[in-house]
């Protein structure tokens, strides 16, 4: 019966004062224990499970006095915080701030390693598929680096050819966008604004130095590169760690079993949200470039691998992802290809992943559309582009540290999570003795 009890109180599925419910749960301090000090902890957390059980007997209210350690060994019970609420908060506030401060300084290092542990993840499936059929751990860990090589290499070759495509195609319109901007400058004077203000306005805006701009900044290649080192080196070494990685979650596990299951739920959401986005992702861009072709857009399969990679830019990446083309489709043919461009974008983005993705993946962001813009924000300010590409990723890692293995605060995920049943309290989770 006390058992029972314990795992439902570690669980967040009985109500007990904080104080009652730490000593309940107090694990095994970090270190040597005696068995003096380990027949001590146990003593008093039995105390604790059993004033509990008399107090529910008696009708009484939860014991509200805290159970003292009776070694100096155990863990020492919690009091009630004297501090106001709010002024918890603001500290909080303001070390998030120097945290994201801090992080942001440090973007062209985190950002990457934190995209190679994505990519790492994603992919280590494949070494327990080939464990299972016993091929070595260490061969199944290198097969799962080289698959991630792969994809990397895929999508390096995409953008270089992509930017070489471009470098060379962008400066053939420089006469049509002086001519869109000059049209777009009389439109607007028709309209009834005054041409002074709007060229005043728009002095800084020069169509043949915005294309200039845009080639020098494709064919500048340095920052990827260094990128590209830092993800390449990074996984290199995780290849090496991957063989082991079940055996240390396994041994994390008997002692933080809640902490255990936070990072696995959090290893789970993102596979399946990188393996979603990827394969429908190919099927947007598969059709985007039929229709740019038909439409007669130049670059199309340049634009179909943009709508691809803006794909995992959560809510604005079918935006960005539709600019270009029906951009280039206006100066080259007119309104009637640009607005084809940008009705069929929108038809597609709506039915493959509002309706289609849905019914055939789920939900596999795990966040609601607010917050997943909120993070995006966020993320992009703190590591620029690659941290708008890993927003989700990174939000749904805040959540499974901070929210997700917290009995207390699990509730939260009600409110910011796209699945309400996230809110529940956690399973018990049947831990051994650690004495």
């Amino acid at each position: 019966m006390l058992e029972r009890l314990q795992r439902r109180i570690r669980g967040g599925a009985h109500a007990v004062p904080r104080d009652v419910r730490d000593q309940i749960s107090a694990e095994r301090p970090f270190g040597p224990e005696t068995p003096e000090e380990a027949a001590a902890r146990v003593t008093d957390r039995n105390a604790a499970l059993q004033r509990v059980v008399v107090h529910e007997e008696s009708g009484a209210a939860s014991p509200s006095t805290p159970v003292r350690p009776s070694s100096p060994g155990t863990w020492s019970a919690l009091r009630p915080s004297s501090v106001p609420r709010l002024v918890l908060v603001m500290i909080g506030l303001a070390g998030a701030l120097v945290a994201l401060r801090e992080l942001r300084e440090l973007s062209s290092l985190v950002a990457p390693v934190f995209f190679a542990l994505n990519l790492m993840i994603t992919a280590y499936p494949l070494q327990r598929v080939l464990v299972r059929r016993g091929a070595p751990k260490w061969l199944g860990s290198i097969v799962a680096g080289l698959a991630v090589l792969l994809a990397l290499g895929f999508v390096i070759f995409g953008l270089s050819y992509g930017v070489a495509a471009m470098v060379g195609e962008l400066p053939k319109y420089d006469d049509q966008f002086t001519a869109l901007y000059n049209q777009t400058l009389a439109w607007l004077t028709r309209l009834g604004f005054d041409q002074t203000v709007l060229v005043k306005a728009l002095k800084g805006i020069d169509p043949s130095s915005v294309l200039t701009v845009v080639t020098n900044l494709l064919s500048n290649a340095s920052g990827v590169a260094s990128l590209v080192v830092v993800v390449l080196t990074t996984l290199i070494f995780m290849v090496m760690d991957a063989a082991q990685i079940e055996q240390r979650m396994g041994a994390a596990r008997r002692s933080h079993p809640s902490f255990v299951m936070g990072l696995e739920s959090f290893a789970q959401g993102i596979r399946k949200y990188w393996l979603v986005s990827t394969a429908f992702g190919l099927v947007v861009a598969a059709v985007d470039y039929v229709i740019l072709i038909g439409v007669g857009v130049p670059l199309a399969l340049v634009w179909a691998l943009f709508s691809f990679l803006t794909n995992y830019i959560p809510n604005i990446g079918f935006v960005i992802g539709v600019v270009p083309p029906a951009l280039l489709a206006l100066v080259e043919g007119g309104w009637k290809p640009a607005v084809i461009v940008v009705v069929a974008y929108s038809l597609v983005n709506f039915i493959i992943q509002s309706i289609i993705q849905p019914r055939v993946a789920g939900d596999a962001v795990g966040l609601t559309p607010t917050l997943s813009f909120l993070s995006l924000l966020l993320w992009g300010w703190v590591f620029g582009g690659l941290g708008a590409l890993i927003a989700l990723p990174l939000s749904l890692l805040v959540k499974a540290l901070l929210v997700d293995v917290d009995p207390q605060v699990r509730w939260a995920n009600t409110l910011i999570s796209s699945r309400i049943s996230d809110g529940d309290p956690l399973p018990a989770v049947p831990t051994p003795e650690s004495v």
